[in-house]
């Protein structure tokens, strides 16, 4: 078991029982690290859902209109202020010049009644912070299923790691120096991928969605379908968020270079817009946010490819004037 849990040599032969017993030592190690990272998830399953809820209160409050809850709780507040104005206006007929001592009592006794029965109602109205559940185990299933994503989530490192040393065996040196900055550089592109999600898409596609005719229903969240809408957005946007280290995998085939993205730029943010649609969230206002940085990040791939293109052109320039060029062996 010490000899699978680090990188096999690249001089290294194994025999196909040994790689298969090297797999599973890996798989075993990967199930570990997600049944670690979903007890913990589990244990701080209160903590999670609350940043998943963090969102709602953006769309509890519809603007241009009343509904549901949001309604009853406006109209409530509308009433308290026009209790509390018609009793300060009972005082000033107590207060008025010339008014009879009954008149008075009977101004401050309206007005006294008026407040206490202003201040039995709401003062501000509340948002909806807590989506529903409709099903008897949903609460518990809903909660196992966000628990397990975010274990996915957190022990991605420890995933990447174990398929990088079980394949870095077959790279040779020159290739493994590449493999490796990638290997580093992808949780780095997903994590930003699903915190820009989290902060910039989620909270103003969730407001248009859910307050899109809002007039016209009673809007209540379901658990399981606002979860697994966030969720799914943030894993499909730290997906995408991959898109540089795809280029430069298909730079490194061959298939592509700098020159090909330059010439095909229309055409890649078509694709992007097409990309950014099939995202849940098919809405405006989240395809538009979420094109923005696979927009960004196609720019930045052509940069990096052209680039890796002067590199490439140089070193075949040194081999041409090197004595030994055209492939003719030294010795």
């Amino acid at each position: 078991m010490a000899k699978v849990l680090r990188p096999i040599g690249h001089q290294e032969r194994l025999s196909i029982v040994d790689h298969l017993d090297e797999l599973r030592s890996r798989m075993v190690i990967c199930l570990a690290g997600l049944l670690v990272a979903f007890g913990f998830c589990f244990w701080q399953n209160n903590a999670l859902l609350s940043v998943l809820n963090r969102a709602l209160p953006h769309v509890s409050t519809v603007s241009g209109g009343q509904h549901g809850l949001a309604s009853v709780r406006n109209r409530s507040v509308k009433e308290r202020d026009y209790l509390l104005q018609t009793a300060k206006a009972f005082d000033r007929l107590a207060a008025a010049p010339g008014t009879s001592a009954q008149a008075q009592a009977a101004y401050t006794q309206a007005g006294a009644s008026l407040t206490g029965a202003a201040n039995t109602l709401p003062q501000t109205p509340t948002a909806q912070e807590k989506p529903i559940t409709i099903g008897v185990g949903e609460p518990f299933t809903t909660t196992l299923t966000v628990a397990a994503y975010f274990a996915l989530l957190f022990s991605l490192p420890l995933l990447i790691y174990q398929a990088y040393a079980f394949v870095i065996p077959a790279l040779n040196p020159d290739e493994r120096r590449v493999a490796l900055p990638v290997m580093a550089i992808a949780p780095l592109l997903f994590i930003a991928g699903v915190v820009f999600a989290y902060f910039v898409v989620l909270p103003p596609a969730i407001h248009f969605l859910q307050g899109y005719n809002a007039s016209h229903f009673d809007i209540l969240v379901q658990a399981k379908a606002y979860y697994t809408f966030e969720i799914f957005t943030m894993l499909g946007i730290g997906l995408m968020f991959q898109l540089p280290l795809g280029l430069l995998a298909l730079h490194r085939i061959g298939v592509i270079n700098g020159d090909t993205l330059t010439k095909h730029w229309r055409y890649a943010v078509v694709i992007i817009a097409v990309i950014a649609a099939a995202l849940p969230g098919a809405d405006p206002v989240s395809t538009g946010l979420e094109m923005v940085p696979l927009v960004v990040l196609y720019l930045a791939s052509i940069v990096m490819l052209k680039i890796a293109d002067r590199r490439a052109a140089a070193r075949e320039a040194a081999d041409v004037d090197s004595p030994f060029g055209g492939g003719l062996d030294p010795t």
